[in-house]
Parts: structure tokens; C-alpha cells; sequence
């Protein structure tokens, strides 16, 4: 059986920020996150391996990483699927990037196709079948009026460019949101994106509302507000990373394994 493949993008929530302080993590894994055989990872270097956190640590390279919502979703999708399953996390997140950053011809966009045709096609060790994107980002164009209010049609394109470029015209995308949690339970035809949780910049509601009125069919919102903050105010918790992950989780199980 070939690997179920899940595209982890976005910005530092995805790549993860739980447990870093002050430039350095401090190095706990909770049990929901521990590494599993059942579980890879595919690398910087286009290779599959056991996934373990940090799964973006030479993706997001240029800043320290720590705890991220995918081994938690892994961990909690796995005993849902066949017993022979296998998952492949292809983490392709940046921290710090507006949504301008993603747009089809900008390097991290052609970066995360790049990664995600590889991993299906075989490239380092197997390949497999691309399930969903997992996506998290948005809080770095809540500073201008012009990015807030441009967020839901550049998030749109985004989507249509992805499944056009991988030829999956129904790709499911979970994107994490900050609306009150209840809400994504009318996103039921969605696919999965998260809506931003934190962010002190004056248009965070419209990139949320944005978020959480998209449009297309096969999109999920889920809603990341009121989980627990580092003490920056702006990234989430290890606490927060494992019941986002679990949340994802259980939103692609009830969405597309139901």
C-alpha cells in the first residue's frame, strides 16, 4: 500500500512554535507527538524518514522550530485507517510569509509543488496517494488593509492553482481559523484550512472572516481560537499544537472517511 500524503503548509503555526522560547526549544515531545514507524516525514533533501518533531527544522530553517500540529495529527488519523497504512507528512511551511509569498511563480509556491509531486511519484523510497493540504497562515497580512482585504481571493487562486498543478481537481485543503470553534461545523463541503488563533495587528478579523467565507467546494475551516499561546501572544503552545492536530484529525476523519 502506498503512503497517504498530507501537504503541511502555511506559516510558523504550521511549521511549529510549541515550546520555543527566547530562540531555543526546549526539546519535549508530549505523547501524542512521539514518533511512530507508521509515520515518515519527507525531508529537505526529497528522502523519506521516520517523522519526528521538529518536522520542519530544515524546511523552515532559518528559524527554530518546535512542536507543530502534524505529528499530533498523524498520531491521532493512524488508528482510523487499514492497519497496514502508512502516513507521509511533507512539511513545506514557512514562518513569517503573507499570502502573496504562496501565489503560483513565487518560489515557495513552486517549492511545495515541487515537494509534493516528488513524494507521490516515489522520490526517495515511495511513493503514494496526496489526501489533503493541511494549512495554516494569514497572520502576517493582518497589518494592512490592502492584504486583509485581498486574503480571500489570493487564498482562492491559491487553492485552484494547487489542484490545477498536482491534477487533483478535488484535493481536500483544511485551513486552521480563529472564529469561534462551532462555526467550521458549517464548512461541511470545504476543504481544510485553519483560521488564524492570534495577532495583534488591526485587520485580524478581516483575514479570519476571509478564511472562513471561502467559497469552493471541498474546503474545511477549523477554528484554532481560544487555544493556548506561548508567551509571545502570537504563536501556539505545545498544549495547543497536540488539540489542533488532534482537531484536524478528527475533521478529515468525520469530512472524508465518514
Amino acid at each position: 500500500m502506498g503512503k497517504q500524503i498530507f501537504i503541511l503548509s502555511g506559516q510558523s503555526n504550521m511549521s511549529g512554535r510549541g515550546g520555543v522560547l527566547h530562540r531555543r526549544w526546549d526539546g519535549v515531545v508530549p505523547p501524542a507527538c512521539c514518533p511512530n514507524p507508521s509515520v515518515l516525514r519527507f525531508a529537505a533533501a526529497s528522502l523519506w524518514e521516520e517523522a519526528r518533531d521538529p518536522l520542519h527544522a530544515d524546511i523552515d530553517a532559518a528559524k527554530v522550530c518546535g512542536v507543530g500540529p502534524g505529528m499530533a495529527f498523524a498520531n491521532a488519523l493512524l488508528p482510523r485507517l487499514p492497519a497496514d497504512a502508512v502516513i507521509g507528512l511533507v512539511p513545506c511551511a514557512i514562518g513569517g510569509t503573507p499570502i502573496r509569498e504562496w501565489e503560483r511563480g513565487c518560489h515557495l509556491y513552486e517549492k511545495m509543488v515541487r515537494r509534493a509531486r516528488e513524494a507521490a511519484e516515489g522520490s526517495g523510497g515511495g511513493g503514494g496517494e496526496i489526501k489533503a493540504v493541511l494549512w495554516y497562515q494569514g497572520e502576517s497580512d493582518t497589518s494592512s488593509r490592502d492584504a486583509a482585504e485581498a486574503y480571500g481571493a489570493k487564498m482562492e487562486s491559491l487553492i485552484r492553482d494547487l489542484r490545477s498543478d498536482l491534477q487533483l481537481p478535488s484535493l481536500p485543503f483544511i485551513q486552521a481559523s480563529s472564529f469561534l470553534a462551532h462555526l467550521h461545523f458549517l464548512y461541511r463541503t470545504m476543504p481544510i484550512l485553519v483560521a488564524i488563533a492570534s495577532g495583534d495587528k488591526p485587520y485580524m478579523d478581516v483575514v479570519r472572516e476571509a478564511q472562513l467565507q471561502l467559497n469552493l467546494p471541498n474546503v474545511v475551516c477549523v477554528d484554532a481560537i481560544g487555544l493556548p499561546l506561548n508567551s509571545d501572544h502570537l504563536h501556539l503552545s505545545t498544549e495547543a499544537q497536540v488539540l489542533l492536530g488532534e482537531m484536524l484529525a478528527e475533521t478529515y476523519v468525520e469530512h472524508y472517511l465518514a
